[in-house]
């Protein structure tokens, strides 16, 4: 059965879109979600169905049928069909290709990379069911060195090294135009957009978490440039943002207001390089990715 919530239209809400006032108070939802959940008659208004570009006037009683949850999702094995970097009893590091999650979520993938590495080897069981031995992420567009632990210690240490920002982290991206600088430092807090739920944003820093890249131009090419980021911190999305409040989007993230890469809406962002202290040994560990084939395809057909 349905559960529904029922509220009466605050102040602060008077004015605002349906749709926008629904995305606040289920944050958890999409607001295209929402706004297909009132255009199927799941929201009332003063008992009258209402449409997602409704303004309300504060004080109305909004009633919202809540969707049934989807079932829990389920982790199974697939074919390992990228590379693997590195290896050894502790933990893992592949060459995560754009396209594939890093884990399954809300029970709609089935291919990801923790899927892939299972094929291969058993991972730590920290994070199971979904996301064993994922002590770092990469987003589904991102391509390059992602780093797994096969071990619960290796999986503590490696967690505590990321959140004391004790690894290394490099990038390359191919970005919209010439920077004005050949090289910067970023020092921007981000916050989840408020309307457009999948975005991220700039913002001061007192409404969202500080983040900091640091750049460098490598390459001009026309119209574009090839870019090495750093990141001192692992903000959502962090360089994607970063980069758009400079003013030179990644090309092709149409998301962050970036043009299509012919006729395409796909970002080119390679994470290079990581380097850190073995969790177990201590040693040093550098780790490298190549690019994939259509980043350098894009950079040849740029230069």
């Amino acid at each position: 059965m349905n559960k529904q919530m029922a509220w009466k239209a605050e102040t602060a809400e008077a004015g605002k879109r349906l749709d926008v006032a629904l995305a606040g108070r289920l944050p958890d939802l999409s607001r295209s979600t929402l706004q297909e959940m009132i255009k199927a008659g799941a929201v009332t208004v003063d008992g009258r169905p209402g449409k997602p570009s409704l303004k309300l006037r504060g004080g109305e009683r909004v009633v919202c049928r809540l969707p049934e949850p989807e079932p829990p999702a389920t982790l199974q094995a697939t074919a390992l069909t990228f590379g693997i970097l590195y290896e050894d009893p502790h933990l893992i590091a592949v060459d995560k290709p754009v396209g594939l999650v890093v884990h399954p979520g809300a029970g709609r993938e089935t291919a990801s990379v923790v899927a892939g590495v299972l094929a291969h080897t058993a991972l730590s069981p920290i994070g199971a069911p979904l996301r064993p031995g994922v002590v770092h992420r990469l987003d589904k567009g991102t391509s390059g060195v992602m780093l797994l632990a096969k071990t619960q210690k290796a999986h503590q240490k490696l967690a505590r090294m990321f959140a004391a920002r004790e690894t290394h982290k490099e990038y390359l991206a191919i970005v919209q135009g010439h920077p004005r600088n050949a090289s910067g430092r970023i020092e921007i807090a981000i916050e989840r957009d408020r309307v457009h739920r999948q975005r991220m944003k700039a913002t001061p820093a007192d409404r969202g978490r500080m983040a900091i890249s640091t750049f460098q131009v490598v390459e001009r090419l026309k119209g574009a440039a090839l870019v090495r980021v750093r990141i001192e911190t692992g903000r959502t999305h962090q360089i994607r943002v970063h980069l758009s409040y400079l003013g030179h989007p990644l090309l092709g993230d149409v998301t962050y207001g970036g043009r299509r890469w012919q006729g395409r809406a796909v970002h080119f962002l390679h994470a290079a390089r990581l380097s850190l202290a073995h969790p177990v040994t201590g040693a040093p560990l550098v780790l490298e990715a190549p690019l994939p084939a259509a980043f350098e395809q894009a950079l040849r057909d740029l230069r």
